[in-house]
């Protein structure tokens, strides 16, 4: 399980396409072990490290998983935000996230609102049901609060520290992003089907 706070901004240093999917590599810096077998969140997206070589990991990417998120679109240099599972003794800051993407959203605007950015996605309309305002959703792998929901589009308000710490403040205007609901309102509604 995550948290959706990014702990790093990891490099992508090399993509390899195989016919049963691509293998990432991500310079992940010095932010802390990663073992072989260990899970981490890439913008979002639970993967396991098939290699280890000092601060490069590698993750395999299979078709599955190509077809659920933005991976597929990942080309060296590009930034990705990295994130290690929780620990059982650690501090809970963000929300439950599983890093199981629900689908692909697009940035429909960023707009700047004071000292702040307002960043508004066109979200796959099967997903709107499981987004209410004040609550938490996870754009490529950060843990947001919902601003509000005007038709298909989702509005979150970015603080600076999420511009300069996650990719967010990277992102453009038509650029695709991982989004996953809160898994809470997905198992009520699946428990409300049994009644």
């Amino acid at each position: 399980m995550f948290t959706g706070i990014v702990e790093y901004k990891g490099i992508v240093t090399s993509v390899e396409h195989h016919s049963d999917g691509i293998g990432v590599a991500v310079d992940v810096g010095s932010m802390g072990e990663i073992a072989l077998g260990d899970s981490v969140a890439v913008n979002g997206v639970c993967l396991t490290a098939t290699q280890v070589h000092g601060e490069v990991i590698s993750f395999d990417v299979v078709p599955e998983t190509m077809s659920r998120t933005n991976l597929g679109s990942l080309v060296v240099g590009d930034s990705v935000n990295i994130e290690r599972p929780l620990a059982v003794s650690g501090r809970f800051d963000g929300h439950i996230v599983q890093g199981h993407v629900d689908g692909i959203g697009e940035i429909a605007e960023l707009s700047n609102e004071g000292d702040g950015t307002v960043l508004s996605v066109q979200m796959p309309t099967s997903l709107l049901r499981y987004v209410v305002e004040k609550g938490s959703v996870t754009i490529d792998g950060v843990s947001l609060t919902v601003a509000g929901i005007e038709g298909s589009i989702l509005k979150v308000a970015l603080i600076p520290h999420t511009m300069e710490a996650t990719t967010l403040g990277l992102r453009k205007r038509g650029e695709s992003v991982n989004l996953e609901v809160d898994v809470l309102a997905k198992y009520v509604e699946r428990l409300m089907e049994f009644r």
